[in-house]
């Protein structure tokens, strides 16, 4: 088992409930935050079909990285919001 998916294991519900928060408390102000759940759902996706093997991810967070300006927390946002990104950074450093 690799470390990614054993963060993406342990975090999961809370990701995919965060990340739909977010998107519908701040995508009218944050339009990146559907961007944002896309590419977690991808994320996701591919670390669960490859729980021994490291996936290819390259693209996925290199694209997360832009879209959130290397996870940088507007000031705008909630604790909801800030820790969603935190955790898809921590994530990332995985990967």
């Amino acid at each position: 088992m690799t470390p990614l998916y054993k963060y993406m294991e342990e975090n999961r519900s809370q990701l995919e409930l965060f990340t739909t928060a977010i998107t519908r408390a701040h995508g009218k102000n944050h339009p990146e935050t559907f961007d944002v759940r896309e590419l977690y759902t991808t994320i996701d996706d591919k670390v669960k079909a490859s729980s021994s093997d490291k996936p290819e991810l390259t693209k996925e967070f290199e694209q997360l990285r832009n879209i959130t300006n290397n996870y940088t927390i507007p000031e705008d946002v909630c604790e909801t919001y800030a820790a969603t990104y935190k955790m898809l950074e921590e994530a990332d450093n995985l990967n």
